[in-house]
């Protein structure tokens, strides 16, 4: 039997469920049988982008499950981003088109700017995503992300994307946009686990009404050379694991829902992509909560090839 994940309210009106499942490194090959096996398990919440070239397999999952009965089109919510070679106004429209017709699915629930910080525009294809000059650096762009957000607001009107947003915003930055949205950002999608808590962000996008999606929720844990403190394997959070009669993923995925953010994890396996959902029968302590926030060190995504950007959004506290 699929889990019925809670959902919350955006400032819009529409409704995001709490946990969602991430595709990030879900390949072609690979990615329609896993978002079928999502939806079988209950998760009503897929998150994509461009730059995962999987947008086309999402759609032929979600089209096959309402033929199979299985769900509606309106149960389901699709999260894609604009990438950051197409934030010049003049091929925003253009690049959400592309995402739109890959999915063919009627219409996208959630458009999120990538990031703040602009790349030089190749082109439309995948292969043009990384530009670089001939010693290999990063082909950088100005855009200013507030003109971004402005051709971004106008894909609300044509009623092909419900809602729009941000991911990888700092505090100032969602400010500088709020001072100029005519359709308020209703989510920024960040990484936040217990390795790197994000509790300033999230409390300062709380007071303004904007929700917060976790990505990276395990942190890195397959990587040992850099990254934070991993608290998959700590044997306190084992231990608090046993009490709950559940996984360290579980109490980390429940950690970052107490702490209101929407979590979005990524397996392969389908046993943890139903561990991953099945967080909605317990509710940590709030000595529970500050030990997990303990591990706060570093964060394991730190797009390290942008930081000369002049947008960069991570050498401010949050």
């Amino acid at each position: 039997m699929s889990k019925q994940v809670p959902s919350i309210r955006l400032n819009n009106g529409y409704e995001i469920p709490v946990l969602g499942y991430g595709t990030y490194l879900a390949q072609e090959g690979q990615c329609v049988q896993l978002v079928k096996k999502a939806i079988d398990a209950g998760y009503r919440h897929i998150d994509t982008a461009f730059l995962y070239e999987n947008e086309v397999a999402i759609g032929q999952a979600i089209r096959d499950k309402i033929a199979e009965g299985v769900i509606r089109r309106e149960d389901m919510f699709v999260t894609t981003k604009l990438w950051n070679t197409f934030h010049d106004p003049q091929h925003v429209e253009e690049a959400f088109r592309r995402s739109f017709e890959m999915f063919n699915i009627g219409y996208i629930d959630l458009f999120l700017m990538h990031s703040p910080m602009g790349q030089q525009f190749a082109g439309y294809e995948y292969s043009d995503m990384q530009p670089k000059d001939e010693a290999g650096n990063m082909l950088l762009s100005e855009v200013d992300y507030v003109e971004t957000w402005k051709a971004m607001e106008q894909l609300v009107a044509s009623g092909k994307v419900r809602s729009i947003g941000l991911s990888n915003f700092n505090s100032e930055q969602i400010k500088r946009i709020l001072e100029v949205a005519k359709v308020k950002p209703v989510n920024n999608q960040v990484e936040a686990n217990p390795g790197y808590d994000q509790r300033k962000l999230i409390q300062f996008c709380k007071q303004h009404d904007i929700t917060v999606t976790a990505y990276g929720p395990m942190g890195r844990p397959h990587r040992t050379t850099y990254g934070n403190r991993n608290a998959l394997s700590d044997p306190k959070v084992i231990e608090i694991g046993r009490k709950y009669n559940k996984t360290s993923g579980q109490i980390i995925l429940r950690y970052l829902i107490d702490i209101g953010t929407i979590p979005i994890p990524y397996s392969t396996n389908e046993e943890r992509i139903r561990q991953n959902i099945d967080v909605f029968d317990f509710k940590l302590t709030d000595e529970e909560i500050e030990y997990l926030a303990s591990f706060h060190s570093e964060r394991t995504i730190p797009f390290l090839p942008l930081k000369s950007h002049k947008y960069y959004p991570f050498n401010t506290e949050f």
